[in-house]
């Protein structure tokens, strides 16, 4: 995906993810993530908007933590997420393409402006699901090649770093096979390795039939349930493996 791409979905997720969490109010109950009402889902949501907006805008080259996000609650707070949503979108679409600054993730080829684009993108795409499941009904598409591409970048980038707690005692080997790859076409399929002490190990491909577990569904419902939002929608071989991926996996 290009980062016009991901910049459009970023655009689209964001403005849905504040009209869900205006029809739901900020009292209402994040089914999704338990700890949370729709006002701590709009408050860490927009501070990560603002704090990725500043490398950006800033060209800064060494990690900051996030700001508090303000005291407001109620239509004030869904404004000022909707303005934080609004002020990244606005900053990447003005950033060069030849931007340098700070990124998180160890995924090598990447530009730092498609790096902030695309995280970002995900992101609002994760918590708009979240914001939707608080309001009730049915929730929005994800399209199946950005599901994919959410699937790639969790595997090969948020679980390649060490802080990724996702361990077996002995060495395992988990297949993700995504049904409905961006061409149509063929599957998407990740293989994980994984070990008692280092970080997984994750490539795209790999053939069938040499792993202990493979996830499979639809891309939008793997990528859902990769990031816990879902049930994993179809498991075949170990499923301990697919229980330690729900129990560790927390980003």
């Amino acid at each position: 995906m290009e980062t016009a791409d991901f910049l459009e979905t970023l655009d689209r997720e964001g403005r849905s993810l504040a009209a869900a969490a205006a029809r739901a109010g900020t009292d209402a109950k994040v089914p999704t993530c338990p700890d949370w009402q729709v006002r701590d889902l709009l408050r860490h949501t927009g501070a990560v908007h603002r704090w990725a907006a500043a490398f950006v805008a800033e060209g800064r080259r060494e990690p900051r933590p996030m700001s508090e996000a303000p005291d407001l609650d109620g239509a004030e707070l869904v404004a000022w997420y909707a303005d934080s949503h609004r002020h990244l979108v606005d900053t990447l679409a003005a950033a060069p393409a030849d931007l340098e600054c700070w990124t998180f993730l160890p995924l090598p080829g990447l530009s730092p402006l498609a790096f902030w684009a695309r995280r970002q993108a995900h992101e609002t795409t994760v918590h708009r699901y979240d914001a939707e499941a608080a309001r009730g009904g049915a929730p929005s598409p994800v399209d199946a090649g950005f599901a994919a591409d959410g699937i790639d970048e969790l595997l090969l980038g948020f679980h390649a770093r060490s802080r990724s707690r996702v361990r077996t005692p002995e060495p395992k080997v988990l297949r993700v096979r995504a049904t409905d790859a961006a061409d149509g076409t063929r599957d998407a399929v990740w293989t994980v390795r994984l070990t008692a002490h280092a970080a997984p190990v994750a490539a795209r491909g790999g053939a069938a039939g040499d792993a202990d577990a493979e996830l499979c569904g639809p891309a939008d419902r793997l990528y859902l349930a990769l990031w816990n939002r879902e049930p994993v929608p179809r498991v075949t071989g170990d499923r301990s493996l697919a229980a330690r991926w729900r129990e560790t996996s927390g980003i």
